[in-house]
């Protein structure tokens, strides 16, 4: 999810489609999408929702929905930033939340300069494993009709000597949005005769629209999946930086315990579990620990990973470093493998090496590939001789202990952070590295700001429930918080969720037709993998 844009103009109201029938999908309560730790009392606005139901087949239903707040009138303001340093990189950062002896100082310094600045607090949301106390607080000046004014207004404050950003004060969790356009789907197995499946589209290391991938396979609906790489710096693009599994082969590796959809027997089982991945290269009586699938060795985005620095426990949107590192590619990676420094064995489809040499190429058809750096070459290098055979073992498992088997036709879709469990909200946000207690700059936005979402979940009758949200769309639809996410998904019914990638990436098509409004200026994003559901085929 991107969140460097948090105020765009405004894109216009999405239209609810009418005329579509009204047969109850699910057994859904308005939320009033405010959580305990708000300071907003809800009961001064009066939440409105419209729906419109399709039915594309049987045991397959779409909602859209508008969910309004009247009384909520959204205006722009200035945000002063507070200074600080990274908990992990140790670098400058700027937050919109500080402690309450930069508030004081900050406040008295702008009326110093002329200004009226406020004061507000900022509580943390209801996070399982975070504070439930101020998270700390913000100051702000002013209150505009139009992002134009605040930035006028931006501009003099930062001559003055702040740090400031525009805000718009619909994204804000003190208060009820007003307006978040969402589209349901709802996929009961026990009717639904096709399958749902998780797809990186035969090639793992490539980016594609959710909706061009749906038209291509003629889907009845179809949403954006987990986490992947959008910068060369940070690897081969479109790889995802999850867990990701697709028609029962792995093809990529957890980054610590981290939420994930699973998708059994074409998605007839459906479950969502906090997963993590173990896969072993043996040659002999050598074994050596295989840290990524289809990455570029050293380089491991998310973190999470045994070994990686600046931290090996999950960190979003952050590249960890690895310097011993063994990465193995399968034929789904269609691009030329990393080059660079370190050895890489080539295999056939049996296992046996067939060469080992400077890494670069392609992965053979049918075969596969191990690239070293550090302890993984002088690994390779040591055992990998060209006749021998190298056996890899892939377990997957949940914080239970038990273990995931893949078969023809399961998948698994990963991101973060859990929603729901066991039928309550339970966002682990610390865990899965999506917010930091002790550094108020990290996550804050991608977090605790509205924001377009994307939500899985599974209800008490097994059913799936694929669900977005537009965001970043002043006057349009704000999204929602983590929070809001997690209480709309269990107002749905869910007894489990989990948040999907979202902000640019946030999608959902439906035969193939993009339905959500996408947040990037630029159109819907291209992403890694997506979430299909497939009609059964006719014989």
């Amino acid at each position: 999810m991107d969140h460097n844009a948090l105020a765009r103009p405004a894109r216009g109201t999405a239209r609810v489609r009418a005329g579509l029938g009204v047969a109850a999908v699910l057994a859904i309560a308005l939320p009033s999408l405010m959580p305990a730790t708000a300071q907003a009392d809800p009961a001064n606005s009066a939440a409105t929702m419209q729906w419109a139901t399709e039915t594309l087949a049987p045991g397959v239903q779409v909602r859209t929905g508008a969910i309004r707040n009247v009384d909520i009138t959204p205006t722009w303001t200035v945000a002063v930033q507070s200074p600080g340093i990274s908990r992990l990189t140790g670098a400058a950062t700027w937050s919109e939340v500080g402690t309450q002896s930069w508030a004081d100082a900050t406040e008295r310094k702008l009326r110093d300069a002329g200004f009226q600045p406020r004061v507000e607090s900022v509580r943390w949301p209801d996070y399982s494993d975070a504070p439930h106390e101020v998270m700390g607080l913000r100051v702000r000046v002013g209150s505009f009709s139009t992002q134009a004014a605040a930035q006028s207004a931006a501009a003099a404050i930062t001559s003055a000597g702040f740090h400031t950003s525009v805000a718009w004060t619909g994204y804000d969790i003190q208060q009820p949005a007003d307006r978040e356009n969402v589209h349901v789907a709802l996929i009961d197995p026990r009717v639904f005769d096709g399958t749902v499946e998780g797809t990186h589209d035969g090639n793992v290391a490539q980016r594609k629209t959710t909706s061009s991938v749906a038209a291509q396979l003629n889907s009845l609906v179809a949403v954006n999946g987990g986490f992947f790489v959008t910068s060369d710096a940070d690897g081969v693009q479109g790889t995802a930086s999850g867990l990701g599994a697709y028609d029962g082969q792995l093809g990529s590796m957890a980054v610590g315990s981290r939420a994930a959809l699973i998708l059994a027997d074409g998605g007839r089982h459906a479950r969502v579990a906090d997963l993590t991945t173990t896969v072993t290269a043996r040659a002999g009586n050598s074994s050596y620990r295989i840290q990524g699938i289809n990455r570029v060795p050293g380089l491991v985005r998310d973190c999470g990973r045994p070994g990686t620095t600046p931290s090996d426990l999950p960190w979003q949107d952050v590249t960890c470093r690895l310097a011993d590192d063994l990465v193995r590619f399968t034929p789904e990676f269609g691009a030329d493998l990393p080059t660079g420094p370190g050895v890489q064995a080539v295999l056939d489809a049996s296992g046996r090496v067939v060469s080992v040499g400077a890494r670069g190429g392609r992965v053979p058809a049918g075969g596969s590939v191990l690239q070293g750096i550090g302890g993984g070459a002088g690994w390779l290098t040591t055992h990998a001789d060209p006749g021998s055979r190298i056996r890899v073992d892939e377990v997957i498992r949940d914080t239970s202990g038990r273990r995931v088997e893949l078969d023809d036709g399961d998948s698994i879709v990963s991101a973060a952070p859990t929603l729901v469990k066991d039928g309550r909200i339970d966002i682990d946000a610390v865990a899965e590295g999506v917010v930091d207690p002790q550094d108020l700059s990290f996550g804050y936005a991608w977090a605790n700001v509205r924001q377009p979402r994307t939500m899985a979940g599974v209800d008490r009758k097994g059913r799936l429930i694929l669900a977005t949200v537009d965001g970043r769309q002043t006057g349009g639809s704000e999204g929602f918080t983590l929070h809001e996410a997690a209480e709309f998904m269990r107002s749905l019914g869910a007894v489990q969720a989990l948040n999907l990638d979202g902000g640019g990436s946030t999608a959902m098509a439906v035969r193939g037709t993009l339905v959500s409004n996408p947040s990037d200026t630029t159109g819907e994003r291209a992403v890694g993998d997506t979430v299909q559901v497939l009609a059964a085929q006719a014989d």
